[in-house]
């Protein structure tokens, strides 16, 4: 009788190859994918304290410890062989795996690099926050929230008793196009509805960038599209971002798709839609409009951003020299930030939360790294220097550049001088031309100034050829001086509606145009003077000058442009 093979026991642990520590070996697999994550440096250990930081192998070269599974033989006994660890193992994200899941280890914390390991060593609270400062990856990105409880500034769209927050309670999520300002949390709430939509498991989220994808891309998606839908039934939320980089052409390959429910189309534009999508795509989706987020929003932002890193807020009354009173371990710097940088912070960041989550961690990283022990306070010159205002929303091809045309030509309109000299810095601080604004500038001399000052149009077009002669920044205070002039200037608009008058006439006219009459034609030949051209000015000495009515048409003698409406 052939001797029964035995299966040796199970180690009581098993050593990780990159940081070194025993683990069960039930929880091995779960720690080493954690180990191997390229935006994690080592795993934080007590036993190595004072031996220099490992390197972290790559992937391909690494060679984990067998682990022991059973397996069946020919007769059916059970025997135990060994697996590599790294074979067969789901590579997750560093978010992925949960305390409350199988094969979780609830004591493990993403660990920051190893440069950084002198300062983590006996207090727990503080490595998240000292990871969240030293990782490569972007404040704003990881923070980005997961919930809608977690999503602030945009309650008109996604608040409580609105069509969207209902729509993601039954999970019935149509297309949308997402229109907002940067930084205003299209993306965020691209995830959230894709986070809620996947609850069921019969949704899948794809995310595109139209800055570098191409239209074969997008058929690849739609062609996986059809066969989850065909064989899973399985629906696809398919996000694109900046959707207006995207040409004509490659948006009408979206059209059947999204008509016929194979893709669930979400876009992200911070473009006006009206402009840079086709009209036949924003029929078949819905437009969210989002706002810039307000400067309570982005309290709330930076609040709950504080709170995640352990950042400890000093209040309006709390001073730097309080914080000598409160006990100091010494392992590694507390980190204090004042009431006042926050509120600097939610103000200068103009309603963006990436640039103003990614400026605080600026401002703390550089404040943290400085000091690797005793108490870092964060005051408001700190975050000043870490988010300097260094460019103004404007887009000088896009919809705000005829917004902000539009309040200038008003404001002076008005005879506003203050906000006609305020749209006018908004334009040629963004960037604008010059000579584009000149030239509104010309024409606002003649279409609101007028006859009321016929001296505005003369200014209007030396303020142009000045611009044109000497270019920015010189021009800049002539264009000031030329506004000004036209917004203090009194205004008439008799000759530009007396000349709307005369167009609404011409298209409203019924049957052919009137003839030029005889006496106001230019006699040029022989015959013409014959048939009576010219009749009276040059040929009858003795003819007076016709009343005013003979020099329009017969049937519009008696017309007073200047006082007609098109309604007679």
């Amino acid at each position: 009788m052939e001797d029964e093979v035995t299966a040796p026991p199970l180690p009581e642990s098993v050593q990780c190859p990159v940081c070194s520590k025993g683990f069960k070996p039930s929880k091995i697999n779960a720690h080493l994918d954690r180990c191997l994550q390229d935006d994690v440096g080592r795993c934080p250990s007590t036993m190595d304290e004072g031996r220099p930081p490992l390197k972290k192998p790559r992937v391909t070269t690494a060679s984990p410890p067998p682990v022991p599974v059973s397996r069946p033989t020919a007769n059916g006994t059970p025997t135990r062989g060994l697996r590599a660890v790294s074979r067969g193992v789901k590579r997750t994200a560093p978010g992925d795996i949960e305390p409350g899941q199988p094969d979780a280890d609830p004591t493990m914390l993403p660990s920051p690099p190893s440069s950084q390991l002198t300062l983590v060593k006996t207090s727990t609270e503080a490595v998240p926050s000292r990871t969240f400062l030293t990782t490569d990856k972007p404040l704003a990105e990881t923070l980005r929230p997961k919930t809608l409880e977690e999503y602030f500034g945009q309650n008109k769209v996604v608040g409580e008793h609105t069509l969207l927050r209902s729509l993601l309670e039954s999970q019935d999520i149509p297309s949308l196009i997402l229109w907002g300002p940067p930084g205003c949390g299209k993306t965020t709430l691209a995830h959230i509805i894709a986070s809620k939509s996947k609850q069921k498991g019969t949704v899948r989220f794809v995310k595109l960038s139209a800055t570098s994808a191409s239209t074969s891309d997008v058929r690849e998606v739609i062609k996986q599209a059809q066969n989850e839908l065909r064989l899973c039934k399985r629906r696809t939320i398919l996000f694109i971002d900046e959707i207006h980089r995207f040409n004509k052409s490659q948006q009408d390959t979206f059209l059947p798709h999204v008509e016929c429910g194979t893709v669930t189309l979400i876009g992200a534009t911070t473009e006006n839609p009206s402009f840079q999508v086709n009209s036949a795509l924003l029929s078949r989706c819905r437009v969210l409009v989002l706002e810039k987020l307000s400067v309570e929003a982005m309290g709330s932002i930076l609040q709950r951003a504080v709170v995640s890193l352990g950042v400890h807020v000093l209040g309006d009354g709390e001073q730097a020299g309080d914080l000598e009173e409160r006990p100091d371990d010494g392992a590694q710097p507390q980190v204090y930030i004042e009431q006042r940088a926050l509120d600097t912070v939610a103000h200068l960041c103009d309603g963006d939360a990436r640039a103003g989550l990614n400026g605080l961690q600026m401002a703390l990283q550089a404040r943290v790294g400085g000091a690797p022990s005793g108490r870092v306070v964060v005051q408001e010159k700190h975050v000043k220097e870490g988010l300097q205002r260094s460019h103004i929303l404007y887009d000088k091809a896009g919809e705000e550049h005829f917004n902000c045309i539009s309040a200038l030509h008003k404001s002076m309109r008005g005879s506003h001088e203050n906000a006609s000299l305020y749209w006018l810095a908004r334009m040629l601080e963004g960037g604008e031309d010059p000579l584009y604004v000149a030239r509104r500038l010309v024409r606002f001399a003649s279409e609101d100034v007028g006859l009321a000052d016929p001296l505005a149009l003369p200014q209007a077009v030396s303020a142009y050829q000045a611009c044109h002669f000497i270019g920015m920044p010189e021009c800049e205070v002539i264009l000031a001086q030329c506004a000004v002039y036209l917004a203090r200037a009194p205004k008439s608009v008799e000759v530009y509606k007396a000349y709307s008058n005369v167009k609404a006439s011409l298209r409203t006219h019924k049957g052919p145009l009137p003839s030029v009459p005889l006496h106001l034609r230019n006699a040029s030949t022989k015959l013409m003077r014959e048939l009576g051209y010219a009749k009276g000015y040059k040929y009858n000495p003795a003819f007076s000058s016709p009343a005013e009515q003979e020099y329009l048409p017969e049937e519009l003698r008696g017309v007073d442009f200047f006082t007609w409406t098109p309604s007679e």
